[in-house]
Protein backbone atom coordinates (compact mmCIF):
# COMPACT_ATOMS: atom_id res chain seq x y z
CA UNK A 1 0.00 0.00 0.00
CA UNK A 2 0.93 3.56 -0.91
CA UNK A 3 1.16 5.64 2.29
CA UNK A 4 -0.49 9.51 1.24
CA UNK A 5 3.13 10.73 3.27
CA UNK A 6 5.58 9.38 2.02
CA UNK A 7 3.70 10.14 -1.74
CA UNK A 8 3.99 13.65 0.15
CA UNK A 9 7.68 13.48 0.44
CA UNK A 10 8.13 12.00 -3.22
CA UNK A 11 6.21 14.61 -4.69
CA UNK A 12 8.50 17.48 -2.95
CA UNK A 13 11.66 15.53 -3.88
CA UNK A 14 10.33 15.54 -7.67
CA UNK A 15 9.55 19.03 -7.60
CA UNK A 16 12.59 20.45 -6.06
CA UNK A 17 15.42 18.04 -7.67
CA UNK A 18 17.08 18.17 -4.51
CA UNK A 19 16.69 16.23 -0.94
CA UNK A 20 18.11 19.41 1.56
CA UNK A 21 15.04 21.54 -0.41
CA UNK A 22 12.54 19.15 -0.35
CA UNK A 23 13.34 18.47 3.45
CA UNK A 24 12.45 22.55 4.10
CA UNK A 25 9.75 22.41 1.79
CA UNK A 26 7.64 20.16 3.73
CA UNK A 27 9.30 20.74 7.06
CA UNK A 28 11.33 17.45 7.45
CA UNK A 29 14.84 16.69 7.98
CA UNK A 30 16.71 15.02 5.24
CA UNK A 31 17.77 11.87 7.06
CA UNK A 32 13.68 11.31 7.55
CA UNK A 33 13.15 12.22 4.00
CA UNK A 34 15.61 9.62 2.55
CA UNK A 35 14.18 7.23 5.14
CA UNK A 36 10.89 7.64 3.45
CA UNK A 37 12.07 7.79 0.18
CA UNK A 38 14.25 4.20 0.91
CA UNK A 39 10.09 3.07 2.36
CA UNK A 40 8.67 3.92 -0.96
CA UNK A 41 10.96 2.06 -3.26
CA UNK A 42 10.68 -0.97 -0.74
CA UNK A 43 6.78 -0.66 -1.36
CA UNK A 44 7.43 -0.74 -4.98
CA UNK A 45 10.37 -2.88 -5.46
CA UNK A 46 11.44 0.01 -7.95
CA UNK A 47 14.56 2.37 -8.00
CA UNK A 48 12.97 5.59 -7.87
CA UNK A 49 15.93 8.13 -7.54
CA UNK A 50 19.25 8.89 -9.46
CA UNK A 51 21.77 10.86 -6.95
CA UNK A 52 24.36 13.19 -8.04
CA UNK A 53 26.39 16.36 -7.18
CA UNK A 54 23.88 18.23 -8.47
CA UNK A 55 21.18 16.87 -6.68
CA UNK A 56 18.56 14.17 -7.59
CA UNK A 57 16.65 13.04 -10.94
CA UNK A 58 14.21 10.68 -11.50
CA UNK A 59 14.48 6.76 -12.69
CA UNK A 60 11.43 5.86 -15.40
CA UNK A 61 9.71 4.05 -12.68
CA UNK A 62 9.99 7.22 -10.76
CA UNK A 63 8.43 9.49 -13.32
CA UNK A 64 5.35 6.60 -13.74
CA UNK A 65 4.83 6.53 -9.91
CA UNK A 66 5.29 10.59 -9.99
CA UNK A 67 2.05 11.04 -12.50
CA UNK A 68 -0.49 8.55 -9.82
CA UNK A 69 0.97 10.33 -6.71
CA UNK A 70 -0.02 13.49 -8.03
CA UNK A 71 -3.85 11.98 -8.79
CA UNK A 72 -3.74 10.29 -5.57
CA UNK A 73 -2.80 13.56 -3.71
CA UNK A 74 -5.96 14.62 -5.73
CA UNK A 75 -8.46 12.27 -4.69
CA UNK A 76 -7.08 12.63 -1.09
CA UNK A 77 -7.97 16.49 -1.06
CA UNK A 78 -11.26 15.66 -2.76
CA UNK A 79 -12.19 13.28 0.00
CA UNK A 80 -11.43 15.44 2.60
CA UNK A 81 -12.88 18.37 0.53
CA UNK A 82 -16.43 16.47 0.07
CA UNK A 83 -16.41 15.01 4.06
CA UNK A 84 -15.85 18.32 5.43
CA UNK A 85 -18.72 19.88 2.89
CA UNK A 86 -20.52 16.67 4.00
CA UNK A 87 -20.36 17.84 8.28
CA UNK A 88 -22.73 20.80 6.89
CA UNK A 89 -25.07 19.40 4.07
CA UNK A 90 -28.67 19.84 5.18
CA UNK A 91 -31.48 17.78 4.30
CA UNK A 92 -35.01 18.90 4.35
CA UNK A 93 -37.50 15.65 4.62
CA UNK A 94 -40.98 16.88 2.71
CA UNK A 95 -43.99 14.78 2.51
CA UNK A 96 -46.84 15.37 0.16
CA UNK A 97 -49.76 13.81 -1.14
CA UNK A 98 -49.72 11.39 -3.51
CA UNK A 99 -52.50 12.57 -5.84
CA UNK A 100 -50.85 16.39 -5.62
CA UNK A 101 -47.50 16.02 -6.05
CA UNK A 102 -47.17 16.96 -9.97
CA UNK A 103 -48.77 20.33 -9.25
CA UNK A 104 -45.89 20.57 -6.05
CA UNK A 105 -43.41 19.94 -8.86
CA UNK A 106 -44.90 22.35 -11.18
CA UNK A 107 -44.16 24.94 -8.65
CA UNK A 108 -42.54 26.04 -5.59
CA UNK A 109 -40.78 22.72 -5.33
CA UNK A 110 -38.63 23.05 -8.71
CA UNK A 111 -38.30 26.82 -7.67
CA UNK A 112 -36.75 25.63 -4.19
CA UNK A 113 -34.28 22.92 -5.89
CA UNK A 114 -33.09 25.90 -8.19
CA UNK A 115 -32.60 28.65 -5.68
CA UNK A 116 -31.06 26.74 -2.34
CA UNK A 117 -28.40 24.25 -4.68
CA UNK A 118 -26.40 23.87 -1.32
CA UNK A 119 -29.43 21.88 0.50
CA UNK A 120 -30.52 18.14 -0.20
CA UNK A 121 -34.74 18.12 -0.84
CA UNK A 122 -36.46 14.67 -0.23
CA UNK A 123 -39.45 14.49 -1.31
CA UNK A 124 -41.75 11.31 -0.46
CA UNK A 125 -45.15 10.72 -1.49
CA UNK A 126 -48.05 9.38 0.39
CA UNK A 127 -52.00 9.21 1.33
CA UNK A 128 -52.20 12.24 3.83
CA UNK A 129 -53.10 9.83 6.59
CA UNK A 130 -49.76 8.25 6.40
CA UNK A 131 -48.15 11.50 6.28
CA UNK A 132 -49.00 12.28 9.36
CA UNK A 133 -48.90 8.76 11.57
CA UNK A 134 -44.94 9.48 9.53
CA UNK A 135 -44.62 12.86 10.81
CA UNK A 136 -45.23 12.10 14.69
CA UNK A 137 -42.91 9.04 14.42
CA UNK A 138 -39.97 12.07 13.27
CA UNK A 139 -39.81 10.98 9.13
CA UNK A 140 -40.62 14.31 7.91
CA UNK A 141 -39.38 17.76 8.61
CA UNK A 142 -42.27 19.68 6.81
CA UNK A 143 -45.88 18.12 5.24
CA UNK A 144 -48.61 19.36 3.29
CA UNK A 145 -51.75 16.75 4.25
CA UNK A 146 -55.09 16.57 3.29
CA UNK A 147 -58.40 16.75 6.14
CA UNK A 148 -62.13 17.34 6.31
CA UNK A 149 -61.30 19.41 9.87
CA UNK A 150 -59.41 22.51 9.77
CA UNK A 151 -56.15 22.11 11.07
CA UNK A 152 -55.80 22.60 15.20
CA UNK A 153 -51.36 22.01 14.98
CA UNK A 154 -51.26 23.12 11.63
CA UNK A 155 -51.88 25.97 9.19
CA UNK A 156 -54.47 25.89 6.32
CA UNK A 157 -53.31 26.71 2.89
CA UNK A 158 -56.37 26.71 0.96
CA UNK A 159 -59.25 24.22 0.26
CA UNK A 160 -60.14 21.67 -1.79
CA UNK A 161 -63.17 20.69 -3.26
CA UNK A 162 -64.20 17.10 -4.89
CA UNK A 163 -66.91 15.59 -6.78
CA UNK A 164 -68.75 12.49 -7.16
CA UNK A 165 -68.14 12.11 -11.12
CA UNK A 166 -69.24 9.25 -13.29
CA UNK A 167 -68.33 8.83 -17.18
CA UNK A 168 -70.55 11.31 -19.17
CA UNK A 169 -72.33 9.14 -21.20
CA UNK A 170 -71.59 5.96 -18.92
CA UNK A 171 -73.88 3.68 -16.61
CA UNK A 172 -71.84 2.39 -14.38
CA UNK A 173 -73.84 5.56 -12.19
CA UNK A 174 -77.20 3.49 -12.81
CA UNK A 175 -76.27 0.16 -11.63
CA UNK A 176 -77.98 -1.44 -8.30
CA UNK A 177 -74.38 -1.67 -6.39
CA UNK A 178 -72.37 1.38 -7.57
CA UNK A 179 -68.48 0.28 -8.90
CA UNK A 180 -66.29 2.86 -6.98
CA UNK A 181 -62.78 3.93 -7.31
CA UNK A 182 -61.15 5.43 -4.59
CA UNK A 183 -57.34 6.60 -2.93
CA UNK A 184 -55.88 3.87 -0.98
CA UNK A 185 -56.49 3.53 2.84
CA UNK A 186 -55.87 6.05 5.12
CA UNK A 187 -56.81 8.52 2.52
CA UNK A 188 -59.19 11.43 4.71
CA UNK A 189 -61.45 11.21 1.04
CA UNK A 190 -61.82 7.23 1.62
CA UNK A 191 -62.23 7.64 5.43
CA UNK A 192 -64.93 10.03 4.56
CA UNK A 193 -67.00 8.47 1.52
CA UNK A 194 -67.45 5.23 4.27
CA UNK A 195 -68.21 7.47 7.43
CA UNK A 196 -71.03 9.10 5.36
CA UNK A 197 -72.80 6.21 3.91
CA UNK A 198 -76.06 5.33 5.18
CA UNK A 199 -77.61 2.19 4.85
CA UNK A 200 -80.40 4.24 3.38
CA UNK A 201 -78.32 4.83 0.55
CA UNK A 202 -77.63 2.68 -2.58
CA UNK A 203 -74.77 -0.21 -1.92
CA UNK A 204 -71.19 0.55 -3.03
CA UNK A 205 -68.63 -1.80 -4.33
CA UNK A 206 -65.04 -0.58 -4.35
CA UNK A 207 -63.73 -1.49 -7.74
CA UNK A 208 -60.10 0.07 -7.70
CA UNK A 209 -58.08 1.45 -5.24
CA UNK A 210 -55.75 3.61 -6.36
CA UNK A 211 -52.99 6.30 -5.17
CA UNK A 212 -53.03 7.92 -8.48
CA UNK A 213 -54.96 10.38 -9.90
CA UNK A 214 -54.52 9.84 -13.70
CA UNK A 215 -55.50 5.82 -13.05
CA UNK A 216 -59.02 7.12 -10.85
CA UNK A 217 -59.78 9.59 -13.61
CA UNK A 218 -58.88 7.21 -16.98
CA UNK A 219 -61.42 4.37 -14.85
CA UNK A 220 -63.99 7.06 -14.54
CA UNK A 221 -63.82 8.33 -18.70
CA UNK A 222 -64.14 4.36 -19.64
CA UNK A 223 -67.26 3.71 -17.45
CA UNK A 224 -65.83 1.19 -15.10
CA UNK A 225 -66.33 3.62 -11.76
CA UNK A 226 -67.49 6.12 -10.22
CA UNK A 227 -65.41 8.14 -8.24
CA UNK A 228 -64.50 11.35 -5.84
CA UNK A 229 -62.28 13.59 -7.68
CA UNK A 230 -60.65 17.16 -6.95
CA UNK A 231 -62.94 19.83 -8.93
CA UNK A 232 -59.90 20.53 -11.14
CA UNK A 233 -59.61 16.94 -12.75
CA UNK A 234 -62.67 16.89 -14.15
CA UNK A 235 -62.85 16.48 -17.70
CA UNK A 236 -65.50 17.19 -20.57
CA UNK A 237 -65.54 13.41 -20.57
CA UNK A 238 -66.94 13.26 -16.81
CA UNK A 239 -70.53 14.28 -15.60
CA UNK A 240 -71.06 15.64 -11.79
CA UNK A 241 -73.29 13.46 -10.07
CA UNK A 242 -75.66 14.64 -7.06
CA UNK A 243 -75.14 12.95 -4.12
CA UNK A 244 -78.71 12.98 -2.82
CA UNK A 245 -80.08 11.98 -6.48
CA UNK A 246 -77.87 9.11 -6.86
CA UNK A 247 -77.81 8.22 -2.96
CA UNK A 248 -73.96 8.69 -2.89
CA UNK A 249 -71.82 9.86 0.27
CA UNK A 250 -72.19 13.71 0.77
CA UNK A 251 -68.27 14.60 0.22
CA UNK A 252 -67.29 17.51 2.71
CA UNK A 253 -64.96 20.76 1.68
CA UNK A 254 -60.78 19.03 2.16
CA UNK A 255 -58.51 21.65 3.74
CA UNK A 256 -54.91 21.24 2.44
CA UNK A 257 -52.98 22.43 5.41
CA UNK A 258 -49.21 22.53 6.76
CA UNK A 259 -47.72 20.69 9.99
CA UNK A 260 -44.22 21.20 10.92
CA UNK A 261 -41.89 18.40 13.13
CA UNK A 262 -41.26 21.13 15.59
CA UNK A 263 -38.07 19.48 16.72
CA UNK A 264 -36.22 19.83 13.14
CA UNK A 265 -36.61 23.37 11.94
CA UNK A 266 -34.15 25.26 10.50
CA UNK A 267 -33.74 28.54 8.76
CA UNK A 268 -33.84 26.29 5.18
CA UNK A 269 -37.33 24.81 6.33
CA UNK A 270 -38.67 28.04 6.96
CA UNK A 271 -37.60 29.44 3.59
CA UNK A 272 -39.45 26.33 1.89
CA UNK A 273 -42.51 27.32 4.15
CA UNK A 274 -42.40 30.71 3.12
CA UNK A 275 -41.95 29.64 -0.55
CA UNK A 276 -45.17 27.16 -0.05
CA UNK A 277 -47.36 30.14 1.57
CA UNK A 278 -46.13 32.50 -1.37
CA UNK A 279 -47.05 30.00 -3.96
CA UNK A 280 -50.09 29.15 -2.80
CA UNK A 281 -50.70 33.01 -2.29
CA UNK A 282 -49.91 33.96 -5.61
CA UNK A 283 -52.09 31.20 -7.51
CA UNK A 284 -54.93 32.25 -4.97
CA UNK A 285 -55.22 29.03 -3.15
CA UNK A 286 -55.06 26.86 -6.09
CA UNK A 287 -52.93 24.88 -6.98
CA UNK A 288 -53.80 24.41 -10.55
Amino acid sequence: MLKIELLESFIAIAECGNLSKAADKICRTQSALSLQVKKLEESVGQSLLIRDNKGVTLTESGETLLNYAYKMMQLSSQALDELKDGQNHEVIRFGVPTDFIKCYLNSFLLEFIREFTSIELVIDTDVSGNLFKRLHQGEFDVIVATHWQLPTNGELLFTRRFHWVAASDGKAHQRKTIPVGLYPENCPIRAQVFANHQLSMRPIKVLLSTPSPEALCMAVENDLVVAPVAEFRISDQMQILDPIEYGLPPLPVFNESLYLNPDTQTPATIQLINLIKANVERKGYKLY
